[in-house]
Formats: C-alpha cells, sequence, structure tokens
C-alpha cells in the first residue's frame, strides 16, 4: 500500500468537501440502472456510495425507502420504525427523502428529539427494549450511515425487529425491489411533501439519547469506573455520539473529557488517513494522530467513528491498540467478570480476525464461532444468549449486558470504549499492558492487510474458489493445516478463501466496492516469517485466478 504523504496531517483546504456542491448532486442526480456502481447495492453494512458519482442520492433513498414499506407490509412488521442518521452532510437529506416514502405508507417513525444525530448502537438498543417480550406489533429501523467513510459518502442501513443488521435474504429482496423502481422511473412510489411527513400523526419525536444513557450501567460496570477516579478522555470524530459524551460522564458521575464537540460535515478537523483521504476510522493511526498525542493527558483515551458502531481505544503505554489486540483483552476480561452470564455463551469473532482470539477463547474453555466477514452473522447469537461477545478484526464489536440478556445485536462504539475503562479499573493495568501479559503465555502475532488490483471477472472467481482450486501443500514453510472457502462456525461462504498452517494463516477475499482484492495475513513467528505468508499468498491467489473452475487457463 503507497502512503500518502498527508497521512497523519490535517487536511489542506483543496481537498475540503464542496457540501453545497454536494447536496444539489443528491437532488440533481438520476442514477442509471444500466451501470452496475449506479444500481442499489447492500453490502456488508447497507447501501453506500456518493451523489458525486450517482451512487448514492434521492432515487436511491426514494427506491430503498420504498422497498422497505413493502418489505414490512409483507411480513407484517407493523410496529415503529426507529430512524436515525449520522452526521455526513448526506444523511440530513437522505432522512427527509426516507421520511416523505414513510410517512406515506403510514409507518410509525420515531424521529430524534430536536433533530438530534443518533448512533447506531442507540438504533438497535431502541429496537431490542421495544421488542422485548413482544410477539406482534414488532418496531424494526433505518440508520442513514456510511459508517467512517470519507465526507462525501452516504449510506443507507436497514435492521429489521432482530435488531441487528439484515441478513442476506432480506437485503437481497430489499435490493432486488429497489432496482426494479430505479429501473421503472420510481413508478409506483408513494411519497407525501416533506412537511406534511412531518406533520402526520405517524411521525412521532423520541428520546433516543436518555434510556440508552441510563441503561449504560447494565452492560458496563460504572461503578468500578468511577470507584477508580480514572481520568477519561474522548473524542467522537464529529460523529452522531458527540452529544451523548457528555450525559453518559453527568449520569455516571465520570472524570470523562470530550476533547472536542465540534460537528462539521467536511470534516476539516481530522488527521488525513494513509491513502490521502479524510476518514473517520477509531482504528488508523494516522486518522487518530490528534487523539494519539493526548494519550499522556488520560488514564485512557478513545474515540468512535462517525455512527459510534467502532471503536478505537488509546493507552499510555501502548497508543492506539489494533482491534484485535483490544478485542482480545475484552474477550478475556468479560468471560472472567460477567456470572451471570451462561457457561455455554460463547464467543463470535470473523475469519479475517486474529487467531489470538482462538486462542485466548480455548484457554477460557469457551466456544469459538467464527463467522464470514459481517456482523449480520452475530445477531442470532447475541438475540438468544449463545454469544457472549462478537467482534470483527475493524474495529466493531458488542457483548450481552452483565445479567446475560441482549444488549444490541449491532456493533457498538460506545460500550467497548468505556469497558476499556471497566477493564483497567478492575486490573490496576492498561488494556495495552494486559495485552502484553496475554502474548507471553498466547504467543504474540503480527497481523497486516493489503490490496491488489483485480479486474470484476477476478474478483468473481476469487468469491467461487474452491478448497481444490487453491494448489499449495505448505505456507512459509509450514504444512498447510486447512484451506476453507466456508466459515467453520455455520458453514456460510466467506466469499474467498482462508488457508492456516501451525503459525500464520491468511485469507484473501474481493473488494465489495472497489477492482481490488484484500489479503488478511498473520503469523506467530515475526515480521519476516509474515512477510513470506503475504508473498506466497499473492502467488497462490494469483494462480488460482489465472485459471478457470475447472483449473484451466481462463
Amino acid at each position: 500500500m503507497q502512503i500518502s504523504p498527508l497521512a497523519g496531517h490535517p487536511a489542506p483546504p483543496s481537498m475540503l468537501l464542496d457540501v453545497s456542491r454536494l447536496i444539489t448532486a443528491y437532488y440533481a442526480g438520476i442514477p442509471d440502472p444500466a451501470i452496475p456502481a449506479q444500481r442499489v447495492t447492500f453490502g456488508t453494512s447497507g447501501h453506500r456510495g456518493s451523489a458525486f458519482d450517482t451512487t448514492f442520492n434521492e432515487w436511491h433513498v426514494v427506491a430503498i425507502s420504498e422497498a422497505i414499506c413493502r418489505y414490512r407490509h409483507l411480513k407484517g412488521i407493523n410496529g415503529p420504525l426507529y430512524l436515525g442518521i449520522d452526521t455526513h452532510a448526506l444523511s440530513v437529506p437522505a432522512c427527509a427523502t426516507a421520511l416523505e416514502v414513510l410517512a406515506a405508507h403510514g409507518v410509525e417513525v420515531m424521529l430524534a428529539e430536536y433533530d438530534e444525530y443518533t448512533p447506531t448502537p442507540v438504533v438497535s438498543h431502541a429496537i431490542v427494549r421495544y421488542n422485548r417480550g413482544r410477539t406482534a406489533g414488532l418496531a424494526d429501523g433505518i440508520v442513514i450511515t456510511p459508517s467512517h467513510n470519507p465526507p462525501a459518502d452516504g449510506g443507507f442501513k436497514y435492521n429489521p425487529p432482530s435488531g441487528g443488521p439484515a441478513d442476506t435474504d432480506v437485503t437481497k429482496w430489499i435490493e432486488a425491489q429497489a432496482n426494479v423502481l430505479l429501473e421503472t422511473g420510481l413508478a409506483g412510489v408513494r411519497r407525501t411533501p416533506h412537511a406534511r411527513a412531518l406533520r402526520a400523526a405517524t411521525t412521532h419525536r423520541y428520546n433516543y439519547l436518555d434510556p440508552y444513557v441510563a441503561d449504560l450501567g447494565n452492560v458496563v460496570d460504572m461503578d468500578a469506573i468511577r470507584g477508580a477516579g480514572l481520568r477519561l478522555g474522548v473524542d467522537p470524530l464529529g460523529g452522531a455520539g458527540v452529544h451523548y459524551w457528555a450525559r453518559i460522564a453527568e449520569h455516571a458521575r465520570l472524570d470523562l473529557t470530550v476533547v472536542r464537540e465540534v460537528v462539521d460535515p467536511t470534516f476539516r478537523f481530522m488527521s488525513v488517513d494513509w491513502d490521502g483521504r479524510i476518514r473517520m476510522d477509531p482504528s488508523s493511526p494516522d486518522a487518530m494522530s490528534s487523539l494519539i498525542t493526548l494519550k499522556d493527558k488520560f488514564d485512557l483515551a478513545f474515540a468512535c467513528d462517525t455512527d459510534h458502531d467502532r471503536h478505537g481505544i488509546v493507552t499510555p503505554s501502548s497508543g492506539l491498540m489494533p482491534p484485535n489486540h483490544y478485542l482480545t483483552v475484552a474477550i478475556h476480561h468479560l468471560f472472567r467478570h460477567r456470572p451471570e452470564w451462561s457457561h455455554s455463551a460463547g464467543v463470535g469473532k470473523t475469519v479475517v480476525s486474529s487467531a489470538t482470539i482462538d486462542r485466548v477463547t480455548t484457554m477460557l474453555g469457551r466456544r469459538l464461532d467464527e463467522v464470514p466477514v459481517g456482523f449480520k452473522w452475530f445477531v442470532a447469537g447475541l438475540s438468544n444468549g449463545s454469544l457472549g461477545f462478537a467482534g470483527e478484526e475493524s474495529a466493531g464489536a458488542s457483548c450481552l449486558r452483565r445479567d446475560g440478556s441482549t444488549w444490541t445485536t449491532d456493533k457498538d462504539g460506545i460500550v467497548p470504549a468505556l469497558l476499556s475503562a471497566e477493564i483497567m479499573a478492575r486490573a490496576g493495568r492498561d488494556p495495552g499492558q494486559i495485552y502484553g501479559d496475554l502474548t507471553r503465555d498466547l504467543g504474540e502475532p503480527v497481523y497486516d492487510r493489503v490490496e491488489a488490483p483485480a479486474t470484476v471477472e477476478q474478483k468473481r472467481r476469487l468469491a467461487a474458489l474452491s478448497p481444490a482450486q487453491v494448489q499449495c501443500a505448505e505456507l512459509a514453510g509450514e504444512r498447510v493445516e486447512r484451506i476453507i472457502n466456508a466459515a467453520p462456525g455455520n458453514q456460510a461462504p466467506i466469499g474467498g478463501v482462508k488457508v492456516s498452517a501451525v503459525s500464520g494463516w491468511f485469507a484473501a477475499r474481493p473488494s465489495g466496492t472497489e477492482d481490488i482484492y484484500k489479503i488478511y495475513a498473520e503469523s506467530f513467528r515475526g515480521r519476516d516469517h509474515l512477510n513470506r505468508i503475504v508473498a506466497e499468498a499473492q502467488a497462490i491467489v494469483d494462480r488460482a485466478l489465472a485459471t478457470g473452475p475447472s483449473g484451466t487457463a481462463g
């Protein structure tokens, strides 16, 4: 990967978003459904794109909203719909558009009081809370966010009554319906003017903030944090939780400083990410450079991305913790300090997350569920309590309440951030130090992710590769123990392949949005061994992509 000379530095004015041009493009553009990129496509976290590219605009939001209304009618979902937005520039107009369609269908919509921003986990929490004990009149939700994506992007997620990301069968149905609407010029769409939609008897104002904040003590031990007198710092990165943190500090009586409360859709306060773009990624050392400089000012500091479903933890001992490191520490802590959790509750991880998670889970005597990339695969386990904790290498995670019941079924960046303080309060050491202790017993891994060019056809082949097509008996000098294209935890396709040896592994998957494929790799024998794994992985994948499904040259 080529690192931009701007990485870690303030963004120059020339690269800042022109918000007025973006909003104009949102309303003016008409997508061409004959162009694949301009169709509705649900990835692992909803439909994303930019109005500048005609990949996310008014037509897309109308079509998706109409499709969701039809899906609700088909499935008999007639409870309230919790509608939340983040601070990206396209989120406000997209919310207005969605409300116009929802109101026309008579959907009971719960809009935030005072037009407040609403984090993804807060929407999930509201759905789970409302549906608890109900069998009819169930609630669902929409979160309008492109997560940590650059300022020009927009995104649209649907959360069914489970409260978490919609499963593939749901998103495929909605996606297909929405694309038919694009193809027919939005024929048959029901829509009412925005002013009338706001006045509709079915449009309600809802206090998202206070119930979520008041409930946090049931998932994180706030008394322990307060009792330890920890000095905490948080940077909301101008995101949807910007006004939540002060209320959390007030309610739980924590010594917590919000280091920056500004909301600006250009995100001009961010330092530039590794590739020269502005991106609100709390796991990126370049994007988080300003908070990292404050590491010695606080006992712990943390940040969340724009919709607050991802976390970044900064400790005095190690600076910004890589997500895999913190997930390992969180698992080790939770399963030793949650006596009310079921003994059968396991750990959920994605196939591209660190094998250290496997090792700490074995040490704890717990079950490991390894699933494909995407938090939707954890929803059922978090709902029925069979998973105590679920996490992704991209810094998304959630866990059960302290009594073992469901907290959220979507990623929650706020809870892992506060949990880091509970961990330090209980252990008397920061999570970075605890990770160092764990690796002395479990082994110390080196992890990396690299990207390589791939055509659309090559990406299709990679997603469909079988273990038989990946011809390798050794990986970096060790015998290959396993080659898979389906996740061990649920046998669902991983959209690529994973090759494992005793001291290292790699996984290769095509990108859903770019003409590249990604290689995730890890070694427990150091950087040189990891470099060998990555080099061999690229050769193995390139060789497989050069042949057709039958093994002949393509």
